[in-house]
């Protein structure tokens, strides 16, 4: 799986990362930060449930 995030609608809520910080995390910066774009099968649960999170709908996964 790959992620994708579409920076243009990403506000930095952090809810991704509080689901899967072994992939996303908010720096001090206030930006995001993808610490992983090809995470192995055994983050998928965490990864869907950062996708589900995300209050603008940034987040999404390519296969």
């Amino acid at each position: 799986m790959k992620i994708k995030v579409d920076f243009d609608v990403c506000v930095s809520t952090a809810a991704c990362m509080q689901a899967c910080p072994q992939v996303f995390e908010v720096r001090d910066d206030g930006f995001l930060y993808i610490l992983d774009e090809e995470p192995g099968e055994a983050l998928r649960a965490s990864v869907e449930e950062a996708v589900q999170a995300c209050p603008t709908g940034a987040i999404s996964v390519e296969e």
